[in-house]
């Protein structure tokens, strides 16, 4: 069995599970599955993100979200969701809401689960990619197995 681990920022939707459930072909795949709460301290790239990408609305509503202590709620209920989703779509699939940056636990949570890859399914973050401070930039120098940077889908 192929094993990835899966970071993830937002609820998985179903184009986003059909493609990394197919990535290895008819290969079955577990996957542990990092889902990091919406931090106070990323809202300025994220407004700045949105209006690179045209969507001055969600730049303008950044601030509606809930964000830090009160995003665990809503982590949890999105995590939630997407284990079942991926496992709904036939694989195994653990995780956990991940407090602080989850390339902090990234190296471990690897090791533990033996892991052949991360994936990285993430909004485009044309800033912190430019500067090569995004999740897959940064973890491809820790973690010792390929890490692949995938643009989640919205519904």
């Amino acid at each position: 069995m192929f094993t990835s681990v899966l970071m993830i920022e937002k609820p998985l939707t179903s184009v986003d599970v059909e493609f990394v459930t197919t990535l290895h072909g008819d290969e079955p795949v577990s996957f542990v599955v990092l889902m990091q709460p919406r931090g106070d301290q990323d809202r300025l790239l994220r407004a700045i993100d949105d209006v690179a990408l045209g969507e001055l609305d969600e730049a303008v509503h950044e601030n509606e979200e809930p964000e830090g202590s009160a995003a665990h709620g809503p982590a949890e209920l999105a995590l939630q969701h997407s284990l079942k989703s991926l496992r709904d779509a036939g694989s195994e699939a653990v995780g956990q809401v991940i407090e602080n940056h989850p390339l902090d636990h990234l190296k471990t949570v690897v090791d533990d689960a033996r892991a052949d890859e991360v994936i990285v399914l993430t909004a485009p973050h044309y800033v912190e990619e430019f500067f090569h401070r995004d999740w897959a930039s940064r973890a491809r120098h820790k973690v010792g197995v390929p890490v692949l940077k995938l643009f989640a889908h919205s519904e």
